[in-house]
């Protein structure tokens, strides 16, 4: 029944798509966007069950669901709708940035937990550093990007791709947690690793970015681009930091839902007039509230949870809705991508392995916290967007690549996450399924016991 939900659903779409085209008047872009965005939403969340029950993340679902319905496979959704529709998904993705960024404590940064924290980020962040860097230099003379370039040029595409390779993704990891309901140690530090990660990440761009400019060649490097990161970078934590405070103040006078509306909005547009980056504004928040009003940080996570589902089920059907593999294909870099994700994919297995020898790391981190960093998203998007203006003589070819490997690590990532969740006994069950409980009553005495 699901699976011919989701197919009427889709020929209903196509058709009403259909008839607003054909009849000849000039219907406006908001009014097509929002009738795609309403029937796109109920088809992810039929997608979204359909992958629960052959026990794939409900996530997945959203983003395949949104993939087919847009620009690259079915067209139900267009670009220009898209463009339109970025406010929403901007907003949505905010808010997930601020549930994750509100699990962040200063203690994670005193005695052992700092230990683990930096062995693991080093794990993470160097072995698919180095594994993509070497890789790259060595294919250099067959891969698209530098075939025919001088070797100062194809190291500083090299570099460009192994910092990537390090990019974490805290809101499709606290996404997951979120939508599979899991509780343990791993799920807690998966989420700390993945902040300060994607932290960490965007700070070695910029570095590379400074480097590339005296290091290529004569106009491969537009000038000013590692300033601008930066300026980014800062603006945003020290904008989100100053949200976070005024929503501890707001939270004391207003009811939770009506912040979590303005804090969306507010958020979309900061992002829309300034270019500044929505996920990190978004951590940084989460982080200043829970480090300053924790009691109002309690209320504002019963909130988020409360509205999780509808928030994840409109950032990842539009974050599906925009996935393009077409490029690749034109410029010949599909197999290349493979490759990337492939390398990546390995770089944070050893990464792991290697950190795992240590007596603080758990035995659980080293053999399984490499699955729980394999997700892309959101912040990569924004540092691809970055990379494509930093470099004009790769801006498409690279800009293209980057975002089919997000793509591929968008899907496979929450598989995997879950994967590892079920092995550590994180999750036992889907979510959303009832316990089996045996029901006894036993009567001593004045005492009713009940066992449920």
């Amino acid at each position: 029944m699901q699976w011919l939900l989701l197919a009427v659903t889709f020929i209903i779409t196509a058709m009403l798509e259909r008839i607003a085209r054909s009849t000849g008047a000039q219907v406006p872009v908001e009014a097509r966007a929002t009738l795609s965005l309403g029937l796109v939403l109920i088809a992810a969340y039929i997608g979204g069950a359909v992958a629960q029950r052959i026990r794939l993340p409900r996530i997945v679902g959203y983003v395949l669901v949104g993939f087919i319905a847009g620009p690259a496979w079915l067209g139900l959704i267009r670009l220009d709708e898209l463009e339109v529709l970025s406010v929403i998904s901007t907003g949505a993705l905010a808010l997930i940035a601020l549930a994750a960024g509100s699990k962040l404590s200063l203690d994670a940064f005193r005695g052992q937990e700092r230990l683990v924290l930096s062995r693991v980020i080093g794990g993470a962040m160097g072995a698919p550093f180095v594994v993509v860097t070497l890789v790259t230099l060595t294919v250099s003379p067959w891969f698209p990007l530098t075939a025919h370039q001088p070797f100062r040029d194809a190291l500083t595409v090299a570099l460009v791709l192994g910092t990537f390779a390090a990019v974490a993704s805290p809101t499709v990891t606290w996404a997951l947690i979120r939508d599979v309901g899991a509780r343990g140690a791993l799920s807690r530090s998966m989420v700390n690793v993945t902040i300060l990660q994607t932290v960490a990440a965007a700070v070695c761009l910029v570095v590379v970015l400074a480097i590339a400019r005296p290091l290529a060649s004569s106009g491969a490097v537009i000038p000013g681009s590692a300033v601008r990161a930066l300026l980014m970078i800062v603006g945003s934590l020290g904008v989100g930091a100053a949200l976070g405070l005024v929503m501890a103040q707001y939270l004391r006078a207003i009811r939770v839902v009506w912040a979590l509306v303005a804090f969306a909005f507010i958020i979309a547009q900061v992002v829309r007039l300034t270019g500044l980056e929505a996920v990190l504004l978004g951590l940084a928040a989460g982080f200043t509230l829970r480090n300053t009003a924790p009691v109002e940080s309690e209320r504002l996570d019963v909130e988020l949870e409360r509205c999780a589902v509808p928030i994840y089920v409109v950032f990842f059907a539009l974050a599906g809705a925009s996935l393009s593999f077409d490029p690749l294909d034109e410029l010949g870099l599909f197999p290349w991508a493979i490759l990337f994700v492939a390398l990546r994919i390995n770089g944070l297995r050893w990464g792991l392995q290697l950190a795992g020898r240590h007596p603080a790391v758990s035995a659980e981190m080293g053999k399984y916290g490499w699955l729980g960093l394999v997700s892309q998203g959101g912040m990569a998007i924004t540092l691809a967007a970055v990379l494509r203006s930093a470099f004009p003589e790769w801006n498409v070819s690279l800009e293209a690549l980057l975002v089919a490997m997000i793509g591929f690590h968008e899907v496979a990532g929450p598989i995997c996450f879950q994967g590892a969740l079920r092995r550590t006994g994180e999750v036992t069950e889907r979510r959303g399924e009832r316990d089996v409980a045996e029901t006894a009553l036993v009567v001593d005495g004045d005492n009713l016991v009940s066992r449920v």
